[in-house]
């Protein structure tokens, strides 16, 4: 068994400081050019790889096994000049020596990128790093960051917002003092974080993709969203009108219960036109509408109205709002008077219609889907499925005569490339199981 010890050098850093040319191959080729990297600059790590490399080879020479120790160093010009340099020296050694394996022994995450190359070529067995041990927080410390500076995204998400700190900082601490900048530096870093926290960039991007595909595409819930959008202000806008005439209110239930009973219509509104365009293109679509996008507009009203009956209900129990009444002509009495619901009443009168919506919803959906499901199949659907089993107008079922006594020859295609042993050849194999036919020959 021979195991090449490959030393990698791929910036040429011993080229360069000693004149030789790779591959330096033997073990007294390489104790010398320990000392001539030595002499040369005394504090380069390459020194301390090379005798890695000789132990190495030590090591496994006193365990009986052949080892041939070399080194192997690519080209400073350019990283692709240096990779195919090291990989033609190493198809050298390989045709002249024939390994059966390899260790590989580096001393920087630079000379690392080239194991890919040697494992392409031959099994690696170990990889060796050489680290100083005086330099070993230092030489990561540097790596970590030229990897950090390397790749693209965490410097945009990490240096950007540092720089831009360090520039407005200044700004601010100069025009409205050093407590209100740093507040305003907080506030902004906080909502970055939790910009990229909760991924708003990537919905954000979703949403754009979403509102061109439905623009070039036609749909009528473009229209539909931007009227849903509008009706929503209103709804924010008149809630608020609500919550300023309630007046110094001690608390927030009250102003809150108020604005929500005020705003929930247009609200409501809102999302029954946003539903009733997503419904039209499901309508307008090749699909069947789904029994979801049927049974939303029921939703939205019954969950609306079980809003509006519940604040109405605590409006009322505070005296913001009167009782509902009646008026006796609409009861269909001739008396003049009138009938006075209570809160509790509006609130079941509400809760009770919100009841009745959502179930008349759950029905029609139903139905809807219920009848596209049939119309799907059809008779086409029966006919099909009746011709598939052969059946005929009466219920019998009608065969080929010459179906059973001549497969077609789909059948026939399909049953050779099953059983690719079904040849001349194959049933000599299967009349003697021993005999290999001619492969044995």
């Amino acid at each position: 068994m021979t195991t090449l010890v490959v030393c990698l050098d791929r910036t040429d850093d011993v080229g360069r400081k000693t004149g030789l040319r790779s591959p330096v191959v033997g073990w007294e080729a390489v104790r010398a050019l320990v000392t001539d990297v030595g002499l040369a600059d005394p504090e380069d790590s390459g020194v301390n790889t090379l005798l890695e490399s000789l132990r190495v080879a030590q090591n496994l020479r006193d365990e009986n096994e052949e080892v041939v120790v070399a080194v192997v160093s690519g080209d400073h010009e350019s990283m692709v000049s240096a990779d195919r340099a090291v990989a033609e020296q190493l198809d050298g050694l390989i045709a002249d020596y024939e390994p059966d394996s390899a260790v590989v022994v580096t001393d920087s995450a630079e000379d690392e990128r080239l194991i890919p190359i040697v494992e392409s070529r031959v099994r690696v067995d170990s990889v060796d790093r050489v680290v100083v041990r005086q330099a070993r927080d230092i030489e990561s410390t540097y790596y970590l960051l030229k990897q950090f500076l390397a790749d693209e995204e965490l410097r945009q998400t990490v240096l950007v917002p540092i720089g831009l700190t360090l520039l407005v900082f200044p700004l601010l601490a100069t025009l409205s003092g050093p407590a209100e900048g740093a507040a305003a530096i907080t506030t902004v870093i906080g909502l970055f974080l939790l910009y990229k926290g909760f991924n708003v960039d990537e919905w954000l991007t979703r949403l754009a993709h979403q509102t061109r595909e439905s623009l070039y595409s036609g749909q009528v819930s473009v229209v539909t969203y931007v009227v849903a959008a509008g009706l929503t202000f209103v709804g924010l806008f008149v809630g608020a009108l609500g919550v300023s005439n309630v007046g110094d209110t001690p608390g927030v239930v009250i102003p809150a219960t108020q604005f929500a009973f005020d705003s929930i219509p247009w609200l409501a509104m809102a999302a029954l036109t946003a539903s009733a365009g997503r419904l039209l293109d499901e309508a307008i679509g090749e699909e069947p509408i789904r029994s979801s996008f049927l049974n939303l507009p029921f939703i939205v009203v019954a969950v609306s109205l079980v809003v509006r009956g519940f604040s109405a209900y605590f409006l009322e129990q505070q005296d913001v709002i009167d009782s509902f009444v009646v008026p006796a002509a609409e009861l269909g009495v001739l008396s003049n008077e009138r009938f006075v619901m209570g809160a509790g009443e509006r609130l079941a009168l509400f809760v009770v219609t919100a009841i009745v919506v959502s179930l008349v919803g759950a029905q029609v959906a139903s139905v809807v889907s219920g009848s596209g499901g049939d119309d799907d199949r059809g008779d086409g659907g029966s006919d099909a499925k009746r011709a598939d089993d052969g059946d005929g107008p009466d219920g019998t079922v009608e065969r080929d005569p010459t179906a059973d006594a001549t497969p077609n020859r789909e059948d026939r295609s399909l049953s050779d490339r099953a059983d690719p042993e079904l040849t001349d050849g194959g049933a000599d194999a299967n009349a003697n199981p021993y005999s290999f036919g001619d492969r044995d020959r």
